[in-house]
């Protein structure tokens, strides 16, 4: 991630798109270390609740039904 993109996060956002878009497992971790090196600290909280929404959704799509519990 770039400086302006750590700034910028639409942290809920960017987990529902890696859970939804690519089924990705959380990347957290990774956004972190980056936006470290900014002086900014990630929002994992917001991530992992827009990962979870994001991966229920995939999850869905990829097998056509419910998964994960209800909300």
């Amino acid at each position: 991630m770039t400086e302006s993109e750590c700034r910028a996060s639409d942290w809920y956002q960017l987990g529902y798109r890696d859970g939804d878009t690519y089924g990705l497992r959380p990347r957290i971790d990774q956004y972190a270390y980056q936006c470290q090196a900014f002086g900014v600290q990630a929002q994992e909280p917001l991530y992992m609740a827009g990962w979870v929404d994001g991966y229920r959704e995939y999850l869905i799509r990829m097998n056509g039904s419910e998964c994960c519990g209800s909300r």
